[in-house]
């Protein structure tokens, strides 16, 4: 009799050129939002008012970008990385279109390369992914790769077929929402009195706050975005592991440092696009997140004069303040430079800043 359950796939699984189609569409409610809110501290306007948001031309309040990447990445975790050792990265995201409560999300990847690694217990699977809305509208997409277990590690698959990659967006390529007008925008919403011209590339800015996370919280984040991960789930198997414990979802890593950034970057509109992010070392329930921004470049928008693209890379750390003890971002380590083990995010990305009228 055939098995009714999913025990998900092993990196001998995963044919290059396979599409997989990801279950449980997933409708995006206000409720979902509000926890959002609690569970990061969320505090941009435009996904907080439904008043500010409509003044600037969209139908109401928008679904945080990063909550719509949880629920499109989670539909994804059965089929990709149910299986996983640890997600490693990301390129390619882009945004490209606002989602709204009430709007349904669902995922599609497709598989473009595996590679077995040397140790012969894993290996590395390349994915793109693609969410879409109700209407069949492309929301996101973008590109991951994971370390996927084997599942007999004592035969080797001679798999060695890593994609090219791409490595940054052209300012070309930022979507940037269709309707927006910012002849309304209201500095008061957001309290930030920066904006476009006032950041500088090579700026520093050190986002002050920092965020412990605690257990419920993240086992609640990963839930909410219905990411059966187990290396997020199940206590009992993780302590088989080489860290003895579960790991913290690396997107609420990036969900809490985004949220740290509102200090300094309260007039961002929204995330355009990241070029590529990397999951530097692995984060636990009771680390207390900081994080700081570096400005890498900013972009003019052929389609907007009222606003601008920066480019701006968000680190973060855990259990140390970056910008009071001087960590270094990388360390050297056997001849390499290596990220310091403290460091827990590295995130490149464009935000959508207005300019000053």
């Amino acid at each position: 009799m055939a098995a009714k359950t999913n025990a998900g796939n092993y990196f001998e699984d995963f044919d290059k050129g396979a599409t997989l189609v990801h279950a449980v569409p997933r409708t995006i409610t206000e409720g979902d939002c509000a926890l959002y809110v609690a569970l990061t501290g969320d505090r941009y306007p435009l996904h907080c008012s439904a008043e500010f948001a409509r003044s600037l031309g969209y139908r109401r309040e928008t679904v945080n970008d990063m909550l719509v990447f949880h629920m499109v990445f989670g539909k994804t975790v059965n089929d990709v990385s149910l299986n996983a050792v640890a997600n490693l990265g990301y390129a390619g995201v882009r945004f490209l279109s606002p989602v709204y409560p009430g709007d349904t999300v669902r995922s599609t990847s497709e598989v473009i390369g595996k590679k077995e690694n040397k140790s012969g217990k894993n290996g590395v699977v390349w994915v793109k992914t693609t969410g879409k809305n109700q209407h069949d509208g492309t929301v996101l997409e973008y590109f991951r790769w994971v370390m996927v277990n084997k599942r007999d590690p004592n035969t080797p698959t001679g798999a060695a077929d890593k994609p090219d990659l791409p490595t940054e967006l052209q300012p070309s390529e930022l979507p940037v929402p269709a309707g927006l007008d910012l002849a309304a925008y209201q500095t008061w919403a957001s309290g930030g009195s920066a904006f476009f011209e006032d950041y500088e590339k090579g700026e520093r800015i050190d986002h002050v706050d920092g965020m412990t996370i605690e257990e419920a919280e993240h086992m609640i984040a990963t839930r909410l975005y219905q990411n059966t991960a187990k290396v997020h789930f199940d206590n009992f198997a993780a302590k088989d592991t080489r860290f003895g414990k579960r790991l913290m979802y690396g997107g609420h890593v990036i969900s809490i440092a985004r949220s740290l950034s509102f200090n300094g970057l309260e007039n961002a509109l929204g995330i355009l696009a990241w070029n590529g992010g990397t999951h530097a070392n692995p984060t636990f329930a009771g680390d207390t997140l900081y994080a700081y921004s570096e400005i890498l470049d900013k972009a003019e928008l052929d389609s907007h004069d009222d606003c601008g693209a920066l480019r701006v890379r968000l680190c973060a750390a855990k259990n140390v303040d970056m910008a009071k003890d001087g960590m270094p971002h990388k360390i050297e380590r056997d001849g390499k430079q290596v990220y310091d083990p403290n460091v827990v995010l590295d995130l490149d990305y464009w935000l959508l800043m207005p300019k000053k009228r």
